[in-house]
């Protein structure tokens, strides 16, 4: 899918034509829902399968260097997390203005997030490379700690990348060009991939190489996100400071969508250092390894499924914008539907060639001993994977219609009470130990998922009854 718009030199910036994104957004759901997906899928899978090759490099340098990244990923998945949340309002808000007709109002919240930008990636860089380390300390890094202080540095230190480059994903989301989302997303993984093994082996930077191979690749896809965004100017909505206006109520309308989307990720953050915590107390730093690893493909095989989330939430963020409410419910029913059945197959493949994933972990003497707990988990993770389906499908729908708050109270009772309460009551209080906690992994995921899908067709049918009082008003 490309974005060309023709005959928009010398035309003010709410006269030009709407891109084929745009036109999907507003078209029949379920199509837009396949087709935005689509390039979304294929970026994250390679982003997926980079943090799976990062993960098999860093693998050779010994189980305290996995250690180590796994450590310190909860904060970095923080850091990502806030800058995704953010994103998601501001997609949801743009996604909206477009469904509205109101190409001005997209404009402005994109100056929005510009600025959103600026003073988030500021404030974060000042508070990680200041307070990493006893951070670190507090999450029991134990032998790995120098090792995790090392990459988080680094890592932290540009966090302004990190921010800068999710925000330009979003603005491109919730206009719904996914295709360039793809290119930058897609190559920045492919260049982060080469340079790891060079930087960590041949010029001996160690688990430093892995950090500085993610900042070269976000320093690279910035400057490509610029180029498209300022220069070549051909994305429908408008980085112009003629669009300008600061306002509140749209600050507060970003914000009421990204900040509970923050916490959301957040919570996975939080959810993470909980679990390595647990697993420490009764198995070791092993156990946080083999969780580690196995979660990056457990990441990696539930990517199709946060693919179809994030379309969903441009596509139902433009039906509830144009006061189609009936499309909520064939968007929402759709997307987990098709989130199921892919999670299903996901779950097959991850289960049958187990063994094989966990070579690529183990493949030194250094972790070899990790294999027969690494095949477990991913065994254990098969029984994860469809049921995530009802939950982010959920959610991602009360996002989209600007409902953040409620989004944020599924995810925190899924993550935060169901699966850690649940992991805590069967690893350490009934002590069935590291097998315990993956199943209290499984068993809360189920059942906030179902609890989260049938909160969100209670409020479909809600604004269903409010679309056919609005429409009886508007024929009176």
């Amino acid at each position: 899918m490309t974005n060309e718009i023709r005959g928009t030199e010398g035309i003010e910036p709410d006269q030009k034509e709407a891109t084929r994104g745009v036109s999907l957004l507003i078209g029949d759901p379920k199509e837009a829902i396949l087709k935005l997906s689509g390039p979304m899928i294929v970026a994250m899978v390679i982003l997926a399968a980079y943090n799976l090759v990062n993960a098999v490099w860093v693998a050779g340098l010994g189980s305290d260097a996995l250690a180590a990244v796994g450590f310190v990923s909860p904060i970095f998945m923080a850091v990502v997390g806030l800058s995704n949340g953010l994103g998601a309002g501001v997609s949801s808000y743009i996604s909206r203005r477009i469904g509205a007709r109101d190409k001005r109002g997209a404009d402005n919240a994109t100056m929005h997030a510009m600025l959103l930008t600026i003073f988030v990636s500021v404030a974060l860089t000042f508070l990680l490379l200041c307070f990493s380390e006893p951070l670190l300390v507090a999450m029991g890094a134990g032998e790995a700690l120098d090792l995790a202080v090392e990459y988080g540095r680094i890592v932290f230190a540009g966090s302004i990348l990190v921010v800068f480059t999710n925000m330009a994903y979003a603005i491109l989301r919730g206009e719904g060009d996914t295709t360039r989302t793809m290119y930058a997303m897609g190559g920045g993984s492919l260049i982060n991939a080469v340079l790891d093994p060079i930087l960590i082996y041949w010029a001996g930077w160690g688990i430093s190489g892995a950090a500085w191979g993610m900042i070269i690749s976000l320093l690279l896809v910035s400057a490509v996100q610029i180029y498209w965004l300022c220069i070549k100017k051909d994305t429908y909505v408008s980085i112009s400071w003629r669009a300008f206006a600061l306002s509140r109520d749209v600050m507060r309308d970003i914000l009421g969508v990204g900040i509970p989307a923050s916490v959301e990720f957040l919570l996975y953050s939080i959810d993470a250092i909980i679990i390595n915590g647990m697993l420490v107390r009764v198995s070791g730093t092993d156990a946080v390894a083999v969780y580690t690893a196995g979660w990056r493909v457990g990441m990696m095989a539930l990517i199709p499924l946060v693919a179809i989330a994030t379309a969903e939430i441009s596509v139902a963020g433009a039906a509830f914008g144009a006061r189609r409410y009936g499309n909520l419910s064939i968007i929402h029913n759709f997307s987990t539907k098709l989130g199921f059945v892919v999670g299903l197959f996901m779950a097959v493949i991850t289960g049958l060639f187990a063994p094989q994933i966990t070579a690529f972990f183990t493949y030194t003497s250094e972790s070899a001993h990790l294999a027969p707990t690494m095949i477990a988990f991913l065994q254990f993770m098969c029984l994860f994977y469809p049921f995530v389906s009802p939950g982010i499908m959920s959610a991602s729908l009360f996002q989209g219609a600007g409902k953040g708050l409620t989004s944020l109270v599924l995810n925190a009772l899924r993550d935060v009470v169901l699966i850690t309460m649940m992991s805590f009551v069967l690893g350490i209080t009934l002590g069935f130990g590291e097998r315990g906690i993956w199943l209290g992994i499984v068993f809360g995921n189920i059942v906030g998922s179902l609890l989260g899908y049938l909160w969100a067709r209670l409020y479909i049918s809600r604004v269903k009854t409010m679309e056919g009082s609005w429409r009886h008003s508007a024929v009176s």
